[in-house]
């Protein structure tokens, strides 16, 4: 009988530095990204750079399928809080797309600009901004940090107001973040400054999720073992409270092309997202 701890957290958390030719991500997403951008651009189905917030980054993306759209996915990005921005992932709105879905693709104030709970009060201004422009069910998906993100607005306390959170019919976390008290044990937290009370308030696996909760929780079976282990808390304990769950734990895929199934629209992962 082996124990297990963990004595190394920012290792825990390291992804690049533990996949095969890491370093090949996020770079590997910029160019299928403005290939697709652009083509929607020029067919007049991408409306860029929306505004729903007065900060610099409160901007989102829409793009529309062909015809009337029978409902909207919003897809929030990763980066742990730091990085990144909506335009490394437009080519993820393939799937939905290709079903008759809108999406929404939104950018937010990175920390130390912000506090993470500031980042879900502007998630949940993004999702409402965008739940104004197109009618329908709405269903949320998000990537490491961003998995966080849209669990968390699927909690009891959700930021979104209640006609929103009627509308929401599913929720997939990929690779999701949902406790945040491990991320105050790495040097990322010189940047992010978590504290306990944050930690405390703003981890989905530790709140209530809201009345009639469906989410599924899908990480890749390669991923960092944490990444394994949050994905599988947050369905656990939302199960206990309530919830309807999927835990998912997808062979042979990564931190990094766990997501690519979103482009694919017969892809188990943009199938499972647009059930419900």
């Amino acid at each position: 009988m082996i124990y297990h701890r963990i004595t190394d957290w920012d290792d825990a958390y390291a992804n690049g530095a533990n996949i095969p030719q890491g370093d090949r991500w996020p770079q590997a997403w910029v160019e299928p990204a403005k290939a697709f951008r652009d083509r929607l651009a020029t067919d007049g189905r991408a409306r860029l750079g929306i505004a729903y917030g007065d900060a610099p980054r409160n901007r989102f993306d829409l793009f529309m399928p062909q015809g009337d759209a029978k409902g909207l996915v919003v897809f929030v990005h990763g980066g742990f809080w730091l990085r990144l921005d909506r335009s490394f992932w437009s080519h993820l709105a393939a799937g939905p797309l290709a079903h008759g879905h809108a999406v929404a693709m939104p950018s937010y104030t990175l920390c130390p600009d912000i506090r993470i709970a500031g980042i879900v009060g502007e998630i949940g201004s993004a999702v409402e901004a965008a739940a104004g422009m197109v009618a329908g069910p709405i269903r949320l998906t998000g990537h490491s940090a961003g998995g966080h993100l849209v669990s968390r607005m699927i909690c009891a306390n959700s930021p979104l107001p209640d006609v929103v959170r009627s509308r929401i019919v599913n929720t997939v976390s990929i690779s999701g973040v949902h406790d945040l008290r491990p991320m105050m044990a790495t040097a990322m937290n010189e940047t992010l400054k978590i504290d306990r009370e944050e930690a405390d308030g703003e981890s989905p696996a530790l709140l209530e999720p809201m009345a009639g909760a469906r989410i599924a929780c899908w990480v890749g079976a390669a991923e960092r073992s944490e990444f394994v282990r949050q994905n599988a808390l947050l369905a656990n304990a939302w199960t206990g409270l309530g919830a309807e769950t999927l835990t998912v734990e997808e062979p042979d895929r990564h931190h990094f092309n766990v997501i690519d199934g979103l482009a694919d629209p017969d892809h188990a992962l943009t199938r499972t997202l647009l059930t419900g």
